[in-house]
């Protein structure tokens, strides 16, 4: 058996990776596939999608762009594992052993759930689970599924899923129980310090807000968002303040140092904002311009991206079936 994860992460795919996804998730996680001592396992989260999207094209469509965004910006797939979900058939069958270990009350303080309830309750209806799918209800012990399936050691979340990692800890807690130690208690880690980007309209970048800048727009694209970014109505010459300004933290979020800092000094003495959205696009232009020519490659000619996601999960089931085989054994369900 192949050793443990150190580190895992799922990209749900149900839309086209922004500047945000970009900073906050995709960045660390690549970073982290570079480095030589350690296990690192990236799986498109397909599965997930499908809770909240009903639509097969979209699914389609996100599974390749997801795929070639993390190529296309570096993933290093001979160090780490990159693979499909519905690639790796032991995850859902381990679904199923632990939702029967997972209590219903457990389930019931998940936080889309709840969050679901609330909705229902604030329009009035009667039946306060009216649309809500078994899928959403009970998400979470597929989440830890994907975590245990692997015994991962780290797994980088956003502060709203931390929920979801003490979920799987109390699940994996409960079957080693009961059937003995076979799993991991994952780690949550939570970086206070990623950089959380504001979209076109000054809210969190999100596709919910419909305000992201998709990471690889061709230019004349990529230039028409970025000239959109709301701003305040200083004139040029006028200071101006960089710690509330969307184009700055794009921009700071991307810059060395040593640019941030200039950048800054130009703030202060009323960089005009015309200016700065074009030296915004320049500079963000010119640094995508070559993985923007991978990424187009990749999704217009899919099978390399195929090829590699099929060589990950052979690599992610070289772990996981002879495990899920002891799993079987722990609980009675084993071949005569």
């Amino acid at each position: 058996m192949k050793k443990n994860a150190d580190l895992l992460t799922g990209i749900t795919t149900t839309g086209t990776p922004h500047l945000g996804n970009y900073v906050g998730a995709i960045r660390p996680a690549i970073n982290a596939s570079r480095q030589p001592d350690k296990t690192s396992y990236y799986f498109l989260a397909d599965y997930h999608s499908i809770i909240k999207c009903q639509d097969p094209e979209r699914i389609k469509r996100s599974v390749v762009e997801v795929a070639a965004t993390w190529l296309a910006m570096g993933l290093d797939t001979e160090r780490s594992v990159f693979y499909r979900q519905t690639d790796i058939p032991e995850i859902t069958e381990l679904t199923w052993i632990l939702t029967c270990l997972t209590s219903k009350g457990l389930m019931n303080r998940a936080h889309a759930y709840k969050a679901s309830v609330a909705e229902n309750e604030a329009r009035g209806r009667k039946d306060l689970d009216k649309d809500i799918t078994l899928g959403l209800f009970s998400y979470p012990v597929l989440m830890a599924a994907d975590i245990l399936m692997f015994n991962a050691l780290k797994v980088p979340v956003g502060s709203d899923q931390t929920q979801h990692l003490e979920m799987a800890r109390d699940i994996a807690g409960r079957f080693n129980n009961t059937y003995g130690e076979l799993f991991v208690l994952p780690e949550a880690i939570v970086d206070e310090t990623t950089a959380v980007l504001s979209g076109l309209d000054g809210r969190k970048m999100s596709k919910s807000y419909n305000n992201t800048i998709p990471l690889f727009e061709p230019e004349k694209r990529l230039r028409k968002l970025i000239m959109k970014i709301k701003t305040n109505s200083l004139e040029p010459e006028e200071p101006k303040d960089p710690a509330t300004c969307t184009l700055f933290a794009i921009y700071r979020a991307f810059a060395t140092p040593e640019e941030t800092k200039e950048m800054e000094k130009r703030y202060q003495n009323g960089i005009a904002w015309g200016t700065v959205k074009q030296e915004l696009f320049e500079y963000l232009n010119e640094l995508l311009r070559k993985p923007r020519k991978i990424y187009n490659e990749l999704v217009e000619s899919p099978g390399e991206m195929d090829a590699i996601l099929k060589k990950g999960a052979l690599r992610a089931r070289e772990y996981a079936t002879p495990f899920l085989a002891e799993i079987r054994s722990a609980i009675g369900i084993q071949q005569m």
